[in-house]
Parts: structure tokens; sequence; C-alpha cells
């Protein structure tokens, strides 16, 4: 199966192959970060970044993602941010020592899946995607990036959850 977005209002209930063009984000870029730091690093950079993109008046144009630039491990190297309609011209202060810089999610051949339920799932649903790639012929490449397609908040249950996942393809 072939698309042409990354952004779509139903799920990816099976392994899809998409042609899709660079999109232009802001991101905070982190390197070395342990996974128990991640959810704070989360919270931060979005407490920073929405109120930031209004102030400079750019328009965001899908859900939240992180991009990951190698394999985790202990740590991670990532780039956490928004889409946007238009690149940045700037870095943006956000507070907290971050700072919001332009970066594009990657265009190309890219696999995508959707991963429905808790965050605390990713890491095996990430597991099941590329055994799936790859047992198609597939060639997972780096970077690969999840778009958080569901916002979260307190008061949902995690069974709701959407997140799509993303791979480049080599």
């Amino acid at each position: 199966m072939s698309e042409s977005s990354f952004i779509r209002t139903e799920p990816f209930t099976e392994l899809t192959v998409l042609e899709a063009s660079q999109i232009p984000t802001a991101v905070v870029e982190a390197r070395n970060v342990s996974m128990e730091d991640l959810p704070a690093l989360f919270d931060r950079t979005f407490s920073g970044l929405f109120p930031a993109l209004a102030e400079a008046e750019k328009e965001i144009a899908a859900p939240a993602f992180a991009l990951y630039t190698r394999p985790p491990s202990v740590t991670v190297d990532l780039e956490i941010g928004l889409p946007l309609t238009s690149g940045l011209t700037r870095a943006l202060p956000l507070g907290e020592g971050l700072i919001a810089i332009p970066s594009q999610l990657p265009g190309g051949s890219i696999a995508a899946r959707s991963h429905l339920g808790g965050y605390d799932g990713l890491a095996e649903a990430w597991a099941a995607f590329l055994n799936e790639a790859v047992d198609a012929g597939h060639h997972p490449g780096l970077p690969y990036f999840e778009v958080y397609v569901t916002e979260p908040n307190p008061d949902m249950d995690p069974a709701d959850l959407r997140t799509d996942l993303f791979f480049t393809l080599s």
C-alpha cells in the first residue's frame, strides 16, 4: 500500500509505505537523554514551544512528534517538536535553557504503522513494527519518529492514545 501523507485521520492499521515530502518543523534538539528524563523534557519543550510559535506567528501543521536520530540505548538523541506550515527563520528561546531551532521531518520512502494504547507499550510496538517491515523485505533506516496524534491529558484512559510510528526506508 502506498500513501502520500504522514498525517491522516484514520490509523495505519497495517504496514504502509509512504512517498512523503519533507515537512518544516520547530524542534528542541537533545543528546544523551536518559529514558527517565524524557517525560520532563517533553513537558518543558511543549510548555515553551506552543507560546513561542504563537508569538512568532507560526502555524502548526500537525500533531507533536519526537524524531530519534540513533537507536535508543540507556540514552537517546532526539528532536522534539511541531510540524509547521512554513519553516522557522530564526531560533526561538523557550525558557528553561531550551531553544527551538528549524528542522524538518524527512521525505522520501517512509514506513508507517499506528500504535493504539499507552506510551508504555511503544517499545513493544516499535519492535513489532520493525520486525514486520523486515519480514516484508524493507530496510528500516534512520531517522525514525513518533507522531502523537492524540493529545494526552491527565483524565484520559491511556488506551485511547494513538501514536503513529514512522521510519525511513534505505
